[in-house]
């Protein structure tokens, strides 16, 4: 093997396994007692402060959060839970 590919796979073996399989996903939440223009953003930043999500958008209208997240370091049981304690209950869908 040439140096720069040793190299490459001498750093793929040095990451913990988590990262090494980490994947960006991305999923949909039903939110409940989205009722104003507020709601959205209340809801945006419970989500936000979530280690591992990386960007959300909450639509006022569908009362649905579309969350992109690593999958290594957040779930959608949790991204919902924070939604939830927020006054929004959540939940996933497929």
């Amino acid at each position: 093997a040439t140096p720069c590919a040793a190299l490459a796979i001498a750093a793929c073996l040095a990451l913990p396994a988590s990262l090494a399989w980490a994947a960006e996903r991305t999923g949909t939440l039903a939110v409940d007692n989205i009722t104003c223009a507020l709601c959205p953003l209340t809801v945006s930043k419970a989500i936000e402060s979530v280690d591992g999500v990386r960007d959300v958008a909450v639509d006022l209208d569908s009362q649905r959060a579309v969350v992109r997240y690593d999958d290594a370091i957040a779930t959608p049981a949790r991204i919902a839970e924070a939604a939830t304690l927020s006054g929004f209950p959540a939940r996933p869908v497929e």
